[in-house]
């Protein structure tokens, strides 16, 4: 039979299909072969006897939060406490972009800003919406809702940026657990500890752990230029095809930069991942 992992717990893998739910364990051979069944996969189960027997091929996979076959990212952006990253939201971005995962941007506790900090911020968020993003502020609830019909959609974010307090608001009987922010580390307690596919809207929605660092892990020094996507809008005006916008003459993204037709963080966030 095939279904969907829901929910891992340990070596407890949870799988949906069209006859119910499923406990499975997973056989032995995947250890032998190096691979392991993670929360999005589709699979083929005994139900009989609780055992997976095989993995489909993954359209896409994650690896923090670990999950396959995701069509959508919803990517929480704090704004204050913990103060806005544009780091980590490219960081984001550029992973999504590379895994072919659809980035959604929201952003959250914009209340928290003073009249010269949201005035300092607005064009930024202006700009994300410019290159082609999906931006919304987390107010923005019957919005939002129209992302998850038929779509698996992961919340990440940093941790303490508020995934489960926006997924209380979404579907209010989850009574997902919150945790406070920790000041002096400007950043919040994980409060989740596994990864769960949950019903929402039409769809399967992902509350991951949140975390504060991410590994360009597979990608290649030409992934991380390609998947900057305002880049790809001026490359052909670069002197040279395989221009990596640093230290070549006639450069057409660095030009963009110099007149601000591309936001500098962003270029500055670029030549920080390349090092």
């Amino acid at each position: 039979m095939q279904g969907k992992i829901v929910k891992q717990i340990s070596n407890d893998y949870t799988v949906k299909c069209s006859d119910g739910m499923f406990i499975c364990k997973a056989r032995g051979k995947f250890r032998k072969l190096g691979l392991s069944p993670i929360v999005g996969d589709e699979v083929i189960f005994d139900e009989k006897d609780k055992y997976i027997l095989e993995i489909l091929p993954r359209r896409n996979e994650l690896r923090r939060p670990v999950i396959a076959n995701v069509d959508i990212a919803v990517i929480i952006t704090s704004l204050k406490r913990p103060d806005f990253s544009a780091n980590l939201l490219d960081k984001f971005l550029v992973i999504c972009e590379y895994n072919k995962v659809k980035p959604v941007i929201v952003f959250t506790k914009a209340d928290l800003l003073s009249v010269e900090e949201l005035n300092n911020i607005k064009p930024i968020i202006e700009y994300y919406k410019k290159i082609g993003y999906v931006v919304y502020m987390n107010d923005d609830i019957l919005a939002i809702k129209k992302i998850f019909p038929c779509k698996v959609c992961v919340f990440t974010g940093q941790s303490g940026a508020g995934k489960s307090t926006l997924l209380n608001k979404i579907k209010p009987d989850l009574h997902l657990k919150t945790g406070e922010i920790s000041l002096a580390l400007n950043r919040g307690k994980h409060t989740t500890r596994h990864t769960e596919l949950i019903e929402m809207c039409g769809g399967l929605v992902a509350d991951t752990p949140g975390f504060s660092a991410l590994e360009f892990n597979g990608m290649s020094r030409e992934d991380i230029r390609d998947n900057f996507v305002e880049f790809n809008l001026y490359r052909d005006g670069c002197k040279f095809r395989d221009c990596f916008h640093i230290h070549e003459k006639d450069c057409k993204v660095k030009e963009k930069v110099m007149d601000g037709t591309i936001l500098k963080s962003r270029y500055d966030n670029y030549i920080n991942f390349l090092k």
